[in-house]
């Protein structure tokens, strides 16, 4: 099944492409979802319509992300976590955990767009990237440290 797509999707292809893909994949997942149409020859003369403001939109998105990125760059986020005494977490810090604490801080960040493979868990300081545009990338300081815990002694009374 060929498919005209209306949205960049990951690992298949950008806005605009024509791309060959399973019948199943086509009809159960990106039509459903709007992020793509089926090749025929009355939808590629309304995506090439598409593509030209496509092509305009996505340089003011680029604009816009570059400028967001250039805030984005000086940034240390600061995490306290519980921790054994090797420096692992009991917890995690996890792409959620970023998007909220850039969100505090004044930033609209999707936590999609954050780019952790897998969730920190030891102590330290990590540089995650942070995709705002197909060809812009923001790199964040991610401090973790470990929380400080107080022992308690259980007293008999």
């Amino acid at each position: 099944m060929e498919v005209i797509l209306k949205e960049d999707v990951a690992n298949l292809g950008h806005r605009g492409d024509v791309v060959k893909v399973a019948e199943g994949y086509g009809r159960n997942f990106l039509l459903p979802r709007k992020l793509a149409l089926q090749a025929t020859t009355s939808n590629k003369a309304v995506i090439e319509q598409m593509k030209a403001a496509a092509v305009r939109r996505s340089a003011s998105e680029k604009v816009l992300a570059e400028t967001l990125a250039a805030q984005l760059e000086p940034l240390t986020l600061s995490f306290s976590r519980k921790s054994g005494e090797e420096g692992h977490l009991f917890g995690s810090v996890t792409s959620a955990d970023i998007a909220h604490e850039l969100e505090s801080r004044g930033f609209e960040v999707d936590r999609r767009k954050i780019q952790l493979v897998e969730p920190i868990k030891a102590v330290g300081e990590f540089s995650v990237a942070i995709k705002l545009h197909r060809e812009v990338t923001a790199h964040v300081k991610v401090a973790v440290a470990a929380e400080s815990v107080v022992e308690h002694e259980a007293v008999a009374v």
